[in-house]
């Protein structure tokens, strides 16, 4: 159980030069996992290891949907309200949008760009 919560710590600082997306849903893994062990050692049949995996797949999920709508909407879409639409940087050779909500520029994939 150490052994894995050490894993997942080094990952999550590994990832710190990472998309919103990605630090969200390490982020999101390593708390639930870490939620999970406590909640599944204290109640049920007192199985540590196997709530850590559980609370690990729930938040890493949600810290993924969480880090994603934090850094633009995820990806360009035709019916995404709050994106303009596509622009070319000549420069880069890459399609980006603007956010209407916060003003900044993020590549059509979903990665910031600027603000």
């Amino acid at each position: 159980m150490l052994k894995s919560l050490l894993v997942v710590s080094v990952a999550v600082v590994g990832l710190s030069a990472c998309g919103a997306t990605t630090r969200g849903a390490a982020t999101g893994a390593a708390m639930g996992a870490a939620a999970g062990a406590v909640i599944g050692n204290n109640t049920g049949s007192g199985d540590a290891e196997t709530g850590a995996i559980i609370g690990g797949v729930v938040g890493g999920a949600a810290g993924a949907y969480a880090g994603c709508r934090s850094e633009g909407g995820c990806r360009w879409t035709e019916d995404n309200p709050n994106q303009s639409r596509l622009y070319l940087d000549e420069r880069a050779n890459r399609y980006y949008y603007v956010n209407n909500r916060d003003g900044c520029t993020y590549w059509r994939n979903g990665e910031y760009r600027a603000c």
